[in-house]
């Protein structure tokens, strides 16, 4: 590692097999955490590139534990978080509210590192027991419509860095990695990022596998859409600059999607919403996500078609039974 860093300080780039090769020794454990806060501190400190990220990616998906639901038409909705921004959970929301339309959900999640809840909280704080057991997973998904995969449970590297990402408890790019790693490969994606470099990064990746994706990017710094303001989205087809009035919504404030400031305030928000009683800012916030995702799975339907759907879900509580059924399986 230290031959490796020495390089990094000079300012040279990784190739994409020795990325690769740096995944597969941290996920061996065979660096020390100095070494290790160092190597995710050289990319805070200077963009990633293609290949580095490609290498990383391709490690993290040759360890990892393969689920097969090659049989479902499943999505993963998913953000890299570290955008510091504090939200309520609003991808996992969104995740419910499209398995409460009967579209298969197999959400890739892990604890927060850098906000104050992440899904994994979230569900854990519901009760929900992790698993990487592929018959109950499948099981989940029959009888949910959705399954939650907990990274740690498929992904040796990443539980490998756990402490030293949680120490330094900011954004390094496993935040990158996590949406890019589903152990499942959903055949679609709607993705977050916290800027937009990284989102063209992830749509130079993606666009050369064959699945149908969309990658979000908020102009304000939100890894959804948070309709605070105008945001990007990438897909095969190019690449779409959305502004909130052009989807019939207002523009909202940071501060009516706030998440609160402890795992326990964040569930608060998350069972309002989910019970749907949650402000007109929240609830507009997820369906919108939730239409997207939608349109992700049926290119042929319309945003509009698409948002009545997603409000069906949530206010006639389908997403509420479908998480019950998720914590009661």
């Amino acid at each position: 590692m230290k031959a490796i860093l020495n390089d990094l300080y000079q300012h040279k780039r990784l190739s994409k097999s020795e990325a690769k090769q740096v995944l597969i020794d941290i996920a061996s454990e065979k660096y020390n955490d100095a070494h290790l806060a160092s190597f995710m501190t050289v990319f805070m400190m200077r963009p990633i590139s293609v290949q580095e990220l490609s290498g990383f990616r391709e490690a993290l998906l040759d360890l990892a534990i393969k689920v097969d639901f090659s049989e479902y038409n499943t999505i993963d909705i998913v953000g890299t978080g570290g955008d510091g921004k504090d939200t309520f959970n609003i991808s996992t929301l969104t995740s419910f509210i499209v398995a409460g339309t009967g579209q298969k959900v197999a959400k890739h999640g892990n604890y927060s590192v850098s906000s104050k809840s992440g899904s994994s909280d979230m569900l854990a704080s519901f009760g929900y027991q992790f698993t990487n057991d592929q018959n109950t997973l499948k099981n989940h998904l029959e009888k949910a419509n959705i399954c939650f995969l907990h990274a740690p449970k498929f992904h040796p590297a990443m539980k490998a860095v756990g402490p030293t990402r949680k120490a330094l408890a900011l954004k390094t790019f496993f935040n990158m990695l996590g949406p890019l790693v589903n152990p499942s490969s959903p055949k679609n994606h709607l993705l977050g990022t916290f800027n937009s470099e990284i989102a063209r990064l992830y749509n130079y990746i993606l666009q050369e596998e064959d699945i149908n994706y969309g990658i979000i990017h908020t102009l304000d710094g939100y890894d959804e859409i948070s309709l605070t303001g105008p945001f990007k989205m990438f897909t095969k087809k190019g690449e779409l600059l959305i502004n909130p009035e052009d989807l019939g919504q207002k523009r909202i404030k940071q501060s009516e999607i706030f998440g609160g400031n402890n795992i326990e305030a964040a569930a608060n928000i998350f069972k309002l919403i989910i019970n749907a009683k949650g402000t007109e800012a929240q609830n507009n916030v997820v369906l919108t996500n939730a239409a997207f995702a939608l349109k992700i799975i049926d290119q042929t339907k319309s945003y509009e078609d698409a948002f009545e759907e997603a409000k069906i879900s949530l206010l006639d509580l389908k997403a509420k039974q479908t998480l019950d059924k998720l914590i009661q399986l």
